[in-house]
């Protein structure tokens, strides 16, 4: 069985953030563009008293992405990616400019990304941002 990792950041009130990741499919190979047949990402407001409860953040919830412009064919390695040297195939910034996504300094919050493969299972991909 392979880890799956929730990453944790911080974003500015008010911010905007990149968010990137190496995302493997189910049989543990890197994914590219043409084995997910659609992408949406939802941002949540949580619950720091019920780990249960979260609110869809106005205009970030299912909302659809084109796959081929968040995950690449290759694995990528830029000044952006300082995990390790493999790189990323996963890369979002999230659209601030109508609605935002991070109102509340002091809270917790989820981007959640929904990719579903051209066949099997969808494949979540997780983000716990901290606002300050």
């Amino acid at each position: 069985m392979s880890d799956t990792i929730e990453i944790h950041g911080t974003a500015w009130k008010n911010g905007t953030v990149t968010l990137m990741a190496r995302v493997l499919g189910h049989d543990a190979a890197v994914l590219a563009p043409d084995d997910i047949a659609a992408a949406e990402y939802s941002v949540y407001l949580l619950d720091d008293d019920d780990p249960d409860a979260r609110t869809a953040v106005t205009g970030h919830g299912e909302q659809t992405l084109i796959v081929a412009d968040v995950l690449f064919a290759t694995l990528q390695t830029d000044a952006r990616w300082t995990v390790d040297t493999t790189g990323y195939n996963f890369r979002h910034t999230l659209d601030v400019s109508a609605n935002p996504a991070f109102a509340i300094a002091g809270r917790r919050y989820l981007v959640e990304y929904r990719l579903t493969p051209d066949d099997g299972q969808v494949i979540l991909l997780r983000f716990r941002i901290n606002v300050v």
